[in-house]
């Protein structure tokens, strides 16, 4: 069975919510990716409170007219983060992309450590054409 392990993107790193937009930017583009999970700092446990991604940085601050030296990770963070297990199958990892529409999940492992992230492109590797036909509907609907 393939598994969320098997399928992520290794070696995620969190930005945490008091990071500035800016700096966020930087680590983005020093890791060469898109998104990254944001974790609460004032949990000892480093829980995630959302993603932010290079869009929203865009989008909701800087076209916003807001300075991204001054807006935080956190100022950005929406909704309920979501993510699976290292041991979640292909399945689960589909039902939870596609039920909540997203575009990237986080992996955590047993301790609850985020070890990956899983993208597009880290599906469009272990998908059926015609199962990737059905997954970007449904994430795009």
């Amino acid at each position: 069975m393939t598994t969320a392990a098997d399928i992520m993107h290794p070696g995620a790193q969190w930005v945490p919510a008091t990071e500035t937009l800016d700096r966020a930017a930087q680590l983005m583009r020093e890791l060469d990716v898109g998104a990254l999970p944001v974790s609460d700092p004032t949990d000892a446990d480093e829980r995630m409170c959302g993603i932010l991604t290079d869009r929203d940085i865009v989008v909701d601050c800087v076209a916003a007219g807001h300075d991204p030296a001054r807006v935080t990770a956190g100022d950005l963070c929406q909704g309920t983060p979501r993510w699976v297990s290292t041991e979640a199958g292909l399945d689960e990892v589909l039902r939870e992309m596609e039920g909540n529409q997203i575009r990237r999940l986080p992996v955590i492992d047993g301790n609850k450590r985020l070890v990956g992230l899983i993208s597009e492109a880290d599906l469009a590797h272990h998908l059926s054409d015609d199962q990737l036909a059905e997954f970007v509907e449904r994430v795009y609907a």
